[in-house]
């Protein structure tokens, strides 16, 4: 009789690791599927920025160019301020990043640690801004934006990217969940003072968090589109996303140079990502988002 329960027990444990083998091989086929199906855009638009004009338009389309060249990123740089809009990119996504780390992380520590009348109420208010899109106070912000006589200008285009809710809130999350409050305390025993504590205990502990956040605000303010479209009236503070615009407004048919300004823009974002994606991972798993 105990022989043949353990032989049940066993033949049960060898069907369930077996169906979890399963379930784990089609999940990761199912990722895989995804993934190509995401990177195919992609893997295509470098590949045009490649392609002669002969063999864009060809049918059946190629993946691979028969004769590679890089005529069309010659042409990007000769016949556009390619430089110009990337470096403008570069400083308003950077300088927005910035911004959005201090402002978020600063907001996030006093909703987490301190307390004060109203700080719930306060905190449901920054995070409820989250789902208001920016067009609905747009015109409003543009308004202001004269009244500071912020037309055309780098400061009038970073203006609404300095502070973020979401960053607020992921911050907040973040410090509450991962950085416990005996830290603090101790701190304040020894004779710290706040600024102290922030720098010396915050910021040290938040760099995963710091990263996940940098990582979107950058992508964020490199992509922005509408509003500097409003903002900017010279084509000298243009950034990627109007500058592609222009450009392909200029080349409508031309196809290559068009993606091969694309796979520029591109890359910064990818860079962004290589580095801080560590950091990501590692803020999701640290605080979970939770409470």
């Amino acid at each position: 009789m105990n022989l043949v329960n353990t032989n049940r027990t066993t033949d049960s444990r060898q069907r369930e690791r077996l169906q979890r083998n399963v379930k784990s091989i089609v999940t990761h086929l199912i990722l895989i599927l995804a993934s190509v199906i995401m990177l195919i855009p992609f893997v295509w638009m470098i590949s045009t920025s490649f392609k002669p004009a002969s063999e864009i338009l060809t049918w059946p389309p190629k993946l691979i160019p028969i004769n590679p060249t890089w005529a069309n990123y010659f042409k990007v740089f000769t016949t556009t301020l390619i430089v110009r809009y990337f470096f403008n990119s570069l400083i308003i996504a950077v300088v927005s990043t910035l911004f959005v780390l201090a402002t978020s992380l600063v907001a996030g520590y006093i909703f987490a640690k301190f307390r004060f009348p109203g700080r719930n109420l306060l905190f449901l208010l920054i995070v409820a801004t989250a789902i208001v899109p920016f067009e609905a106070y747009m015109v409003p912000f543009y308004l202001q934006m004269i009244a500071l006589k912020w037309i055309n200008t780098y400061q009038g285009i970073i203006a609404p990217y300095v502070i973020m809710s979401f960053g607020i809130f992921l911050m907040r999350q973040h410090i509450s969940s991962a950085i416990p409050d005996e830290f603090i305390d101790a701190a304040r025993i020894d004779g710290a003072s706040e600024w102290s504590i922030f720098r010396l205990i915050i910021v040290p502990m938040s760099t995963s968090a710091m990263g996940a956040l940098g990582t979107f605000a950058f992508i964020q303010a490199w992509g922005a589109f509408i509003w500097p479209l409003l903002i900017a009236s010279s084509d000298k503070i243009f950034n990627m996303e109007l500058g592609l615009a222009a450009f392909q407004f200029k080349f409508s048919v031309d196809y290559g140079p068009l993606m091969a300004g694309s796979v520029l823009n591109i890359i910064p974002i990818i860079i962004a990502f290589i580095f801080l994606r560590r950091q990501i991972i590692e803020n999701i798993a640290l605080s979970g988002l939770k409470g």
